[in-house]
């Protein structure tokens, strides 16, 4: 089995292009969405993942700004600065990078936000409304995973929701931002979904676990943690991670994912690689929410979470 390569550079493409006419339309009426992330320290992948929103923010026309926090910042200083962005008109949601240092709590730093600025939906209250499927936004990443495999399913001939609710879906890992939310959305397309993280690895079940997958999301940021030998042929799988690996003899710095490429490749039905697949539809799913949260700020028709649509929008 040669797996299909599903190109996310080319699905984030369409959505670029899809937003760009709504920031459009948007700055007609004199409203300019606003991005601001917070990074602390000098994570690899942080800063990475810092200049390609820079970037993009700048291409579509949005307000964008970044407070670098020191690696030995105060938990104090961290909420100090997410209050300033959150009291800061001109943004319009707010991203904390991961990862934090130990002494700074991802959750406090969330809950200081007004939840509309709160675009990953970490927020008590965005979290809540995510998981009673009237979401006000639903996090860029797990978001991204499943416009991915919607897509990629319709383009394939197939439904989708029939695709899912005969389907195993095994997500690895449970971050707040990422593999939680991958849950509920896997829920809420009638999948029958197992979740798995470091737990499931120590206790030597995650790999049984992942053999039985139709569908495997793996979000665990461990490189290589999942190999041809731990899926069953003819699987779908969507590989979030992004681990930043040295080459020995250039000592260059690249980006792989969670899962062994060529293994899985082998023997799936298709497969999203990195870099290029999640990754360049999560920057501009991020941008998107923003954009929700400009309009909702601005309090345009159809913003708040009672009246958005239940489904994901493909």
């Amino acid at each position: 089995m040669v797996a299909k390569i599903i190109d996310g550079e080319h699905y984030a493409a369409d959505l670029r292009d899809q937003l760009a006419v709504e920031i459009a339309e948007l700055a007609r009426q004199g409203i300019r969405p606003g991005l601001a992330t917070v990074m602390a320290g000098e994570g690899y992948a942080a800063r990475a993942y810092e200049r390609r929103l820079r970037g993009l923010a700048g291409k579509l026309g949005c307000h964008y700004v970044c407070e670098a926090l020191p690696e030995n910042v105060t938990e104090a200083d961290a909420l100090a600065a997410v209050g300033k962005l959150d009291a800061d008109p001109r943004v319009s949601g707010v991203l904390v990078l991961r990862p934090l240092p130990r002494q700074v709590s991802e959750v406090a730093l969330y809950r200081l936000l007004d939840p509309v600025k709160d675009i990953e939906a970490v927020h008590p209250v965005n979290a809540g409304l995510l998981t009673l499927d009237r979401p006000r936004y639903i996090p860029s990443t797990p978001a991204s995973a499943f416009h991915m495999l919607d897509r990629y399913l319709r383009e394939s001939g197939r439904d989708p929701q029939e695709v899912y609710a005969r389907s195993n879906m095994v997500l690895v890992g449970r971050s707040n931002n990422v593999g939680k939310p991958a849950v509920i959305l896997g829920l809420n397309r009638n999948a029958t979904v197992l979740s798995c993280d470091v737990h499931s690895f120590k206790a030597g079940l995650l790999y049984s676990h992942t053999a039985q997958a139709d569908i495997l999301i793996i979000a665990a940021g461990m490189p290589g943690l999942v190999t041809g030998e731990h899926v069953k042929p003819g699987v779908i799988a969507i590989d979030v991670g992004i681990n930043p690996v040295e080459e020995p003899r250039t000592g260059k710095v690249r980006l792989v994912g969670d899962l062994d490429f060529a293994t899985v490749a082998a023997k799936a039905e298709a497969i999203s690689p990195v870099p290029g697949g999640v990754g360049p539809i999560t920057d501009v799913w991020l941008l998107r929410n923003t954009v929700a949260a400009a309009r909702a700020a601005a309090g345009l028709p159809g913003t708040e979470p009672e009246q958005r649509p239940h489904r994901l929008a493909g």
